[in-house]
């Protein structure tokens, strides 16, 4: 979810390793990798370079890298973990069944930085206090990722994502520091809330993902899990202390600076309120399902198909993300027992009604079905503890369904 490369960068990283094997053929390295690969720790010094969201809806959860400079040379290097390639064997279907690889890149800064400042996107760099000898630690770990047995990694949105492998890469080379201060801090929102937040410009993009996450995405989360966020990584980096080598502390980042301000509109600072929405949303359909019942028959056929057509297909695809997939952000999602794949028995029933015949025996079962799911859904809604935060979809869901089981009954004349 934050923003990978564009495919120039999988053909920039595979020339740069083809480059890097000819000049160790020959005995020489160009002077462009000289300084980070050789120059000892003392040279080095550590950023944390955060990209700000764009406008594309894979670019809404920003980007960030580590930039590495050697203060001789002055070469300035930055590593991500955001390439992919959509021209990959398979990367359609790969990325359907949530088993996506993404890749580690590595680029001059400056190439960088101008490509996210010219599209607006904002651009902020934290030089952060690491030793010597923490520094030398975190360039060789790169160095070995970036290697082509190496650079692969398997990517998931939440938990194994560009920003959360720049996180665990610092956090490595500063010994655990890191991940055990941000632990102790409570995070500001869910999944899902960071998500509908980010994706609020794109509506029917928010609305899908909301209606696909289950119970997973609304667990509380602490300051190092809410860090999946580029973002949220880099307040958060502000507030660790690590050791000054002297009994005391100091803070993590040194300095922070403004290397290029954000153009673009920027994402809300609260995730939009959704309940309202769709609940006059369903009150105005089911509102129009009981009216054109009355009047209009063939309507009510039409848009009852609609909402079952459309109630079965959602059903269908939640049933195959929990099943037969590896996005286990949208396991146990309890918006299946609002829309299921039984929505499609009761099309039959529907223009049976238009034509003033009852509902079949089969049809009758199955809308009692349907009810007895939206109630347990309210039900499970209802229980104490950590449970799914649907409640926009159940004052969607339970009037749609109401006036479709008052309408089956009561057939046109």
């Amino acid at each position: 979810m934050p923003a990978p490369a564009h495919r120039h960068a999988l053909r920039r990283l595979l020339s740069g390793v083809a480059v890097l094997l000819l000049c160790c053929l020959l005995g020489w390295t160009p002077r462009a990798h000289a300084g980070i690969a050789s120059a000892p720790g003392a040279n080095l010094e550590v950023s944390l370079v955060t990209y700000g969201p764009g406008e594309t809806y894979w670019e809404r959860f920003g980007h960030d890298a580590i930039e590495l400079r050697d203060s001789v040379s002055g070469e300035e290097v930055t590593f991500n973990y955001g390439v992919f390639d959509f021209d990959e064997s398979g990367f359609l279907l790969h990325f359907a069944a949530g088993r996506m690889h993404y890749m580690m890149d590595a680029a001059p800064s400056e190439v960088d930085q101008q490509y996210y400042a010219s599209v607006g996107r904002s651009v902020t760099r934290q030089r952060l206090a690491f030793t010597p000898s923490q520094a030398a630690d975190l360039r060789d770990f790169l160095l070995w990722n970036l290697r082509p047995e190496n650079v692969r990694y398997p990517y998931d949105y939440y938990i194994n994502n560009c920003a959360t492998r720049v996180r665990d890469a610092l956090d490595k080379a500063l010994g655990g520091t890191l991940k055990r201060q941000l632990e102790a801090r409570a995070g500001g929102m869910t999944y899902r809330q960071q998500t509908a937040r980010l994706m609020s410009n794109e509506a029917w993009l928010m609305l899908i993902l909301d209606l696909g996450l289950g119970p997973y995405a609304d667990q509380p989360l602490n300051a190092w899990q809410e860090s999946f966020l580029p973002m949220v990584l880099q307040s958060e980096s502000s507030h660790v202390q690590v050791s000054d080598g002297m009994g005391g502390t100091r803070p993590l980042v040194q300095a922070e600076q403004l290397l290029s301000p954000n153009r673009l509109v920027p994402p809300p600072d609260r995730a939009p309120d959704l309940r309202l929405p769709l609940a006059l949303a369903g009150l105005v359909f089911a509102v129009l399902l009981v009216l054109s019942a009355r009047t209009a028959p063939t309507v009510h056929a039409l848009l009852a198909s609609l909402y079952l057509v459309l109630a079965g297909l959602v059903g269908l695809a939640l049933l195959v993300l929990w099943t037969l997939t590896t996005h286990h952000s949208a396991w146990a999602n309890a918006n299946l027992l609002l829309f299921n794949p039984l929505a499609f028995v009761l099309l039959r029933a529907v223009w049976r009604a238009r034509r003033g015949v009852a509902p079949s025996r089969l049809a009758q079962v199955v809308m009692t079905i349907q009810l007895l799911s939206a109630l347990l859904a309210i039900g499970l809604h209802l229980l104490p503890g950590i449970v799914q935060q649907n409640q926009p979809w159940l004052l969607f869901a339970l009037p749609c369904w109401l006036a479709l089981a008052w309408t089956s009954r009561k057939p046109s004349k």
